[in-house]
């Protein structure tokens, strides 16, 4: 056999191999994710973007003990600048009053839903834009009930709890209307839940419970301190999925795409997504930022007050969120001393 023969049929076989291994990422990246390569890497256009960022709404919803299902629980707004690189995440309080909707903020979700599929998006992100003071162009809603499903198939996520607590009123799923033979306090409706400082390994019913516990002895029986344990499972929910996809294999990718569409519902396509990772990738040096505006920023109204329903809410101090504004861009722009700006809220 000739050299040329040998030489054609070496590059044959290495194009075949290569052809094996790259098509079934191709055919993922292109059939199932329906993502087009070239506008994906050289191209913007589908993003809308303001001063070269986009912001995003992220809420949490799926708890039965509320009264209303799209009740968003946490509300975080991720900002991703395409100059720096940099992604930052915004954490609200749900209680924040709105005069637009007569009731919280965490209400606007399921108000827009209720009039029309896709208005809970519309009417969340313009509520959530008055109070940080910037545009949001895009939303996702995670649903929690669902979302110990994603966790399992990780096999767990490791959480660092910052407190220990206990809740001896946790709802168990499925005894919510039981009369527990007449019992008045309803006991049979509860069980005793307990976690221990440190770092711990939760599986999905277990992080379902962490971040679901509302009646929590001590300063973890607040809705702050619940907002930031679900921020917890969220992150390390991330951070397990990056390691992941960082091992090539393609059907561990279309599992857990198939499982991310089912826990999170969202308004920004796998094309726009594509084009975000892609800024993320060859720009290089990522970095992550947290902002908490909390209850620094807010007044609490005497609970009874019929112009906020009776109920427990929060009103921005100065009766504007001006000072918010300025905080979140202090923030944004990678100043110093931003926590000063909360002792000016007093």
């Amino acid at each position: 056999m000739s050299l040329k023969v040998k030489t054609s049929l070496c590059f044959g076989a290495i194009f075949l191999i290569l052809t094996a291994l790259i098509l079934p990422y191709w055919r993922f990246v292109n059939q199932t994710l329906k993502v087009s390569i070239l506008p994906a890497l050289f191209s913007n256009d589908d993003l809308k973007m303001y001063d070269n960022q986009i912001n995003f709404f992220i809420g949490g919803i799926g708890d039965p003990t509320h009264d209303g299902p799209n009740l968003t629980d946490s509300i975080i707004i991720a900002n991703y600048n395409f100059k720096t690189n940099k992604l930052t995440t915004i954490s609200l309080p749900r209680d924040i009053w709105s005069p637009t909707l007569k009731d919280k903020i965490n209400s606007a979700y399921a108000y827009g839903e209720a009039k029309k599929p896709g208005g809970g998006f519309i009417l969340a992100k313009a509520e959530l834009s008055d109070i940080v003071g910037m545009p949001i162009q895009y939303a996702a809603i995670i649903d929690f009930s669902q979302f110990k499903e994603l966790v399992d198939y990780l096999g767990g996520v490791d959480v660092n709890v910052a407190n220990s607590f206990v809740d001896k009123h946790f709802p168990i799923d499925g005894k919510e209307n039981d009369p527990c033979g007449g019992d008045p306090t309803y006991a049979c409706r509860y069980q005793t839940i307990s976690f221990n400082k440190g770092m711990t390994h939760m599986d999905g019913e277990t992080a379902l419970k962490f971040v679901r516990s509302r009646y929590a002895e001590g300063p973890e029986g607040t809705d702050f301190a619940r907002e930031a344990r679900q921020e917890k499972v969220v992150d390390a929910v991330k951070n397990k999925v990056v390691t992941m996809v960082k091992k090539p294999n393609v059907k561990t990718y279309e599992n857990l795409y198939n499982i991310f569409n089912r826990v999170v519902k969202r308004d920004l396509t796998n094309q726009q997504g594509a084009i975000i990772a892609r800024n993320i990738i060859l720009k290089g040096n990522f970095k992550q930022n947290r902002v908490v505006v909390g209850q620094e920023f807010f007044d609490n109204p005497p609970m009874g007050l019929s112009q906020y329903n009776g109920a427990w809410v929060l009103v921005p101090t100065g009766g504007n969120y001006s000072l918010i504004h300025q905080y979140i861009q202090c923030y944004l722009q990678g100043k110093s001393n931003c926590e000063a700006l909360k002792n000016k809220s007093k």
